[in-house]
């Protein structure tokens, strides 16, 4: 064999263990999301990573909208709309005076029946 031969060799092999490791590499792209955003399920997600990995990624796109169906505040119930208030410090001291305004408003209307 020549030097282009073995050349030729290393290439392949070389693209093999380049092949692979991508196929191992993207069957935990649903894992690293579901971590990311503190999924209770991370565990389950990534052993089906690994079965998917086993079963030529069948199952790697239902892992992947599994993963980032969940938001980490608001959990499967989606992204808050972009009209939803914010929890700014402003807000968050509106919505204290409003709650001792109603307080205020309910201990006077428990005085008023007691009498």
């Amino acid at each position: 064999m020549d030097f282009l031969s073995y050349f030729a060799l290393g290439v392949l092999v070389l693209v093999v263990l380049i092949l692979a490791y991508g196929m191992i590499a993207i069957h935990d792209i649903p894992y690293l999301i579901a971590k990311a955003r503190n999924h209770p399920h991370q565990d389950a997600i990534h052993a089906g990573g690994w079965v998917s990995l086993f079963t030529l990624h069948a199952i790697w796109p239902f892992l992947w909208l599994w993963a980032t169906a969940y938001h980490p505040e608001h959990g499967y119930a989606g992204r808050p709309s972009p009209t939803a208030k914010s929890s700014s410090p402003d807000a968050t001291k509106a919505l204290e005076e409003r709650l001792a305004k109603l307080e205020a408003e309910l201990a006077a209307a428990r005085a008023g029946k007691a009498e």
